[in-house]
């Protein structure tokens, strides 16, 4: 549990202030809702998001950007509920980051996990990230801060999201190898082309990563260039089974060594809005 209660380079806040908020993990992303905003979110929220903030706050991949932004647009304490023009205009990684930040900070072994949630879109798998941890009463229970309240109703407790309705990226890689659902659900609503058995497997990568502390963006990559089930090789295929079959927090950070899995210091970004490009990572 250590390793889940030390901040990662991207989790870390850099600077005071975490700590001194409540312990309570569903207050704590009632705070993340209210702090903010999804970028496909203004119409829900009746709020114009201006072009530059929806091309660049969610390229901001450390906390310490996100804090910095904040406090920008905002001298109100974190604990203040904000307009939607005083938020951070963010996707549903940054959601999990700062709920994964928060609860670390405040002595909750938490983690990021990339998968698919069934609650967006009827009959479809979305990419989407949560935020995973472990109360004092029980065992690690997945928590999805974006729909903690507001625009959002599910017929479920979002600090307790059933493993049916937020599946996680390994178990969606074995689904699929089985033969038990479609690829061609897995992906990301709304864009063409974006969804498939070489789409899980990136989610499994990510996934990876954010298990050992490295919480890249949904859009970040690494290794062989894969954009569609055609470029999958064999090779690809026991790697991502090997992923998927890991259960244990050993078996997790023994993977993560194999260098076709670790994250490398420069990776590819296929950005939304400013395109494929070359990322260095600062890691400290």
């Amino acid at each position: 549990m250590d390793f889940h209660l030390t901040q990662s380079v991207f989790s870390d806040p850099g600077g005071p202030g975490l700590d001194e908020l409540s312990g309570d993990p569903r207050q704590l992303a009632l705070l993340a809702r209210n702090l903010i905003i999804h970028r496909n979110e203004g119409e829900r929220f009746g709020h114009a998001i201006p072009e530059r903030r929806l091309r660049e706050d969610a390229e901001a991949r450390y906390m310490t950007e996100m804090m910095r932004i904040l406090r920008e647009r905002s001298e109100a304490p974190l604990t203040r509920g904000r307009e939607p023009d005083e938020r951070f205009v963010g996707t549903c990684r940054d959601f999990s980051l700062l709920l994964c930040s928060m609860l670390r900070a405040t002595g909750t072994p938490a983690r990021l996990r990339c998968g698919f949630a069934t609650y967006f879109v009827e009959g479809f798998h979305d990419d989407h990230w949560v935020t995973e941890y472990r109360p004092t009463e029980g065992g690690w229970r997945l928590a999805d801060a974006q729909i903690a309240y507001g625009p959002y109703e599910v017929d479920f407790d979002p600090l307790d999201v059933p493993r049916d309705r937020f599946v996680v990226a390994g178990q969606a890689w074995r689904e699929c190898r089985a033969g038990r659902v479609d690829p061609g659900t897995f992906g990301v609503a709304g864009l063409q082309g974006i969804r498939g058995l070489w789409y899980v497997r990136g989610s499994v990568l990510r996934d990876l990563a954010a298990l050992n502390g490295v919480e890249v963006l949904p859009w970040d990559c690494w290794g062989p260039e894969v954009l569609d089930d055609a470029a999958l090789t064999e090779d690809d295929l026991a790697l991502a089974d090997a992923v998927a079959a890991a259960r244990t927090d050993d078996g997790v950070r023994r993977l993560y060594r194999d260098p076709r899995l670790t994250v490398p210091d420069e990776i590819t970004s296929y950005t939304t809005y400013a395109g494929v490009r070359r990322v260095t990572l600062p890691r400290s």
